[in-house]
């Protein structure tokens, strides 16, 4: 994306929503692609569509729009999600503090997986053994979460694991 010859003008800038915005105002683009940049460029296009910058200056979200990027990113909504089309998930509770974190460490039990939402690639998240663990990584993942956010789920550790991709 960086190649002089397959583009207009290049940016070597830090992707965070202020720059960004300064970007947009001065290119004026018709759309932003927030694939294209990883879980930083993810959290920069929904603040900047939470800030009402892109409809400030008519920019369309391409590839990925904001419900699609919170689907995948917010714990809770992808859950619903698999729900919805009959997948079944482990047993999971959603928390926002220590306290109800715990409460989910007495429902669910150990071993637990704890999984913050909107972060890069499982940053603050691992599994707990036990509630020393648990507490750690819980009071970790809560740091690291943007929304301060973490879905306490089940371990199904030894399970086999599918990944599918689909693309239209």
């Amino acid at each position: 994306m960086t190649d002089p010859e397959t583009t207009d003008i290049t940016y070597i800038e830090p992707i965070t929503p202020n720059i960004i915005e300064k970007i947009i105002e001065k290119e004026r683009p018709d759309a932003l692609l927030p694939t294209m940049g990883g879980q930083t460029a993810l959290n920069t296009a929904l603040t900047l569509d939470k800030k009402g910058i892109l409809k400030k200056f008519s920019v369309e979200l391409i590839g990925a729009n904001k419900k699609a990027i919170d689907r995948a990113e917010d714990r809770e909504l992808f859950r619903e999600c698999m729900l919805n089309i009959g997948l079944e998930c482990p047993k999971s509770l959603l928390a926002h503090n220590l306290e109800g974190a715990r409460k989910a460490l007495k429902k669910i039990g150990t071993p637990l997986v704890i999984r913050p939402s909107y972060t890069l690639g499982g940053t603050g998240g691992g599994i707990a053994n036990n509630r020393k663990e648990f507490e750690r990584i819980v009071s970790k993942g809560l740091d690291a979460s943007p929304t301060r956010e973490v879905l306490i789920e089940e371990s199904v550790a030894g399970w086999k694991e599918y990944e599918m991709e689909v693309v239209r």
